[in-house]
């Protein structure tokens, strides 16, 4: 009678970003990379038919296209645009989002001052009533969607852009703690003031050199406390002590022999 052994199965988790986790600004996400894609979308068609419609390049009086008047430039003007938009929506959502809060005043303003120079020479998108109506029927949209779960005082919980409150355990506290951390930071500090002031001791400027490899203050100090231990156990070794030493005239032979001076 054989027994069957169940082995347990290790699940392989594959870290993935906020763009791919649902549940995590995936609707916000969504939003922003359809409204983005629908508008270019609606500006290419718009942009083909009136290049169909054979339209002069500077018209101040266009072809209707989709119920509204457009020339040459302005539909070359429709083709940029989709090609941003689709640009971004391609690259991530925010891409999307930042590009669509630019474009979106942008289209209100261009509603607001072609509205002014309708019926005159200055009419070089050649716009008519219909055409400031869907600047101001697109812009304020694009606005809006670029906007969602990213502006405002209350995001929802899912939003990507909320910025939750930072753990206190991730702070990391480089504070000296102990008294021989204390005293490794004022030697560190003359030190490095010595190497700025050209009164460096060799052994001073070796550590500050030491010291240069490492960014992080504890790490800093690490190094420098690893090279007093070294310092202290060669001096331990040779049987003698890190501290300066003096000479002094021996009252006897008349010769020099070392003191040490703490």
């Amino acid at each position: 009678m054989t027994q069957r052994l169940h082995l347990p199965h290790r699940r392989t988790s594959i870290a993935k970003g906020p763009e791919d986790r649902p549940g995590l600004g995936a609707r916000v996400y969504v939003v922003q990379r359809t409204g983005a894609v629908a508008v270019a979308l609606f500006l290419l068609l718009f942009a083909v038919l009136g290049f169909a419609s054979g339209q002069a390049f500077f018209s101040t009086r266009g072809q209707s296209v989709l119920g509204m008047s457009s020339n040459g430039l302005l539909s070359t003007l429709s083709v940029v645009v989709a090609v941003v938009l689709l640009a971004a929506a391609v690259r991530s959502p925010r891409t999307a989002s930042t590009v669509m809060l630019v474009l979106g005043p942008l289209f209100l303003l261009s509603a607001f001052v072609n509205a002014i120079v309708i019926g005159t020479r200055l009419n070089w998108l050649a716009f008519e009533v219909s055409n400031v109506i869907f600047s101001v029927v697109v812009g304020l949209p694009m606005l809006l969607i670029g906007a969602y779960g990213r502006i405002g005082s209350h995001l929802p919980p899912d939003s990507p852009y909320a910025h939750p409150d930072t753990d206190d355990a991730e702070v990391v506290d480089e504070r000296p703690s102990t008294p021989e951390e204390v005293a490794a930071e004022e030697a560190m500090r003359e030190a490095e003031i010595a190497v700025v002031q050209h009164t460096a001791t060799p052994d001073q400027r070796a550590r500050v050199e030491a010291m240069a490899h490492v960014h992080h203050r504890a790490d800093r100090r690490r190094v420098w406390m690893e090279l007093d231990a070294t310092a202290r156990d060669r001096a331990r070794h040779d049987g003698t002590s890190p501290a300066r030493r003096t000479t002094l005239l021996h009252p006897r032979a008349g010769r020099r022999v070392p003191r040490r001076r703490g």
